[in-house]
C-alpha cells in the first residue's frame, strides 16, 4: 500500500483529500508537515500520523512516496520542488503557483525527478463536462465561438472560509484565485490557449482581494470565453453555456440540454446518457502512481500552467486596467 504525508492543512479542501485517502484502500496516511504547528499537530493526531515540523524532515523518509500538498498558494513553489527534488509524486490543489514563470520552475524540477504530478481539476471529470468536450470535438457544435461558466456562492457571507482565505500573500488573490479556478480551467479546456485577456475584479465589501470576479478572453478562431466567480452571490447555480455555429449545450447545475444542427430533432433536448464521472483527481493520482502510469492529460503539470496563465494575465488585466495580449 501506498505511503502517503500531507504537506498542510492549510486549503479548505485538504480534510476532503485525507478522507478519500483513508477511504480508498489505496494508501495510507503516515505524516503530517503544516506551516502551523499547531494545527498540523492536531490534524496528524486525527489521522494517527506523524508530524513533522520540519518538512525537510518529512521528506527524507524513504518509506513515502506520494505527498498531498495543500499549502498556502503562494507556498506550493518551494514545497513542491522540495518534494519533487525528494523524488516524491505530487498531488496539489489548484492553482498549481500564482505566476507561470514559477510553474516553468515546478515543472522542470518535476521532469528531472521523474515524478508523478496530478492537479485537482475535478470539473473536467463531471458527466456534463465530459459530454460537452465529445460534442465539441465530434463537430456537433460546429465552429465553436462562445464559452461562459459561472461558479459562485456566498462563502463570504456565510462564514465557510477561514480569514487567512483574504490574505494575498498567502492565497494569491481572491474569489478567481479560489473558486475561478474552475470556470477558467474548464474555459482552457475547451478553448486552449489564449490570445489576449482582462478581468473586472471588485471587493465590494471591503476585504483586500478579489470577492466578485470577470475574466474574459479571446481564444483561436475569435472564440470568447468567459470566466465568473463570487464569494457573495446566494442561490447562484453553476452554469456552463457552450455556442457553436452548429449547436449549443447548457448546463445549469446538473440539468443539461444541448442541440445540434446535425441531428434530426434539431431543438433543445435532454441527452439520453452522460457519461460516468471519473473518479476525483486525487484518486487517479493514487492509480497512476501504484500503476507506473503518467499523469491523464487534463490533470497535469501542462495543465496546471495552462489555468495560471489565465489567471495571472486576468489580474494583470485588472490591476492596469487593459487588456493582455498573450505571447
Amino acid at each position: 500500500m501506498l505511503k502517503v504525508a500531507m504537506l498542510s492543512k492549510w486549503h479548505v479542501h485538504a480534510g476532503g483529500y485525507a478522507n478519500m485517502i483513508k477511504n480508498s484502500g489505496k494508501a495510507e496516511i503516515v505524516a503530517v508537515w503544516d506551516e502551523v504547528a499547531e494545527r498540523g499537530e492536531a490534524w496528524a493526531k486525527e489521522l494517527g500520523a506523524e508530524f513533522y515540523a520540519d518538512l525537510d524532515a518529512l521528506l527524507a523518509r524513504d518509506d513515502i512516496q506520494a505527498v498531498i500538498c495543500d499549502a498556502p498558494t503562494t507556498a506550493h513553489h518551494d514545497v513542491i520542488i522540495k518534494a519533487a527534488k525528494a523524488g516524491k509524486h505530487v498531488f496539489t490543489e489548484k492553482a498549481l503557483c500564482p505566476t507561470v514563470k514559477e510553474c516553468l520552475e515546478v515543472k522542470e524540477a518535476i521532469e528531472e525527478a521523474g515524478v508523478t504530478f496530478v492537479i485537482s481539476f475535478p470539473q473536467r471529470g463531471r458527466p456534463a463536462t465530459q459530454f460537452a468536450k465529445k460534442l465539441i470535438e465530434d463537430g456537433m457544435l460546429g465552429q465553436i465561438v462562445s464559452v461562459r461558466m459561472r461558479d459562485a456562492h456566498a462563502g463570504q457571507f456565510l462564514n465557510w472560509l477561514p480569514d487567512y482565505w483574504y490574505d494575498k500573500n498567502q492565497a494569491a488573490g481572491g474569489a478567481m484565485m479560489d473558486l475561478g479556478c474552475h470556470p477558467m480551467y474548464l474555459l482552457a479546456y475547451f478553448l486552449g490557449k489564449p490570445k489576449r485577456i482582462t478581468g473586472l475584479y471588485t471587493a465590494p465589501f471591503g476585504k483586500p482581494v478579489d470577492e466578485n470576479a470577470v475574466a474574459i478572453a479571446e481564444f483561436a478562431n475569435g472564440a470568447i470565453g468567459v470566466a465568473e466567480t463570487s464569494l457573495i452571490s446566494r442561490n447562484s447555480p453553476q452554469t456552463l453555456e457552450i455556442y457553436g455555429t452548429e449547436g449549443s449545450f447548457i448546463c445549469h447545475d446538473h440539468d443539461v440540454m444541448f442541440s445540434s444542427v446535425k441531428l434530426e430533432n434539431k431543438d433543445m433536448q435532454k441527452p439520453e446518457n452522460l457519461p460516468a464521472e471519473k473518479p476525483a483527481p486525487v484518486l487517479q493520482f493514487l492509480d497512476c502512481v501504484a500503476e507506473g502510469k503518467p499523469a491523464p492529460e487534463e490533470l497535469n503539470i501542462d495543465a496546471a500552467i495552462g489555468l495560471t496563465e489565465l489567471l495571472e494575465l486576468s489580474y494583470i488585466g485588472d490591476e492596469n486596467n487593459t487588456i493582455v495580449v498573450v505571447d
